[in-house]
């Protein structure tokens, strides 16, 4: 569980980062969340874009894909999502 001060900081970093998935009709599916597992192990941190004709409310998918990547939720923005996992291998973000 991440404290505020943590939050704040990885919000800080995520400002500049683009989304690099995007959900959108399918809503979210196991390869989804697979994908997902795989990019937050490499990057650490990362933005998901909800697409306007997703089925789905986009708390309901960064529910599903925090607890499918067994990821922190750092924040809800507008259609965007940021997600926090710590790597095993390249660890590069030092939480305050």
């Amino acid at each position: 569980m991440l404290t505020g001060k943590q939050k704040r900081f990885l919000r800080a970093k995520a400002h500049h980062l683009s989304p690099i998935f995007q959900v959108g009709k399918g809503g979210v599916n196991e390869n989804m969340v697979k994908q997902v597992q795989e990019a937050l192990e490499a990057r650490e941190l990362i933005k998901i874009s909800v697409l306007q004709n997703c089925d789905e409310d986009k708390d309901t998918v960064a529910a599903a894909l925090a607890e499918g990547a067994r990821a922190e939720l750092v924040q809800i923005i507008g259609n965007t999502i940021v997600l926090y996992k710590e790597s095993k291998n390249h660890k590069e973000i030092v939480l305050p």
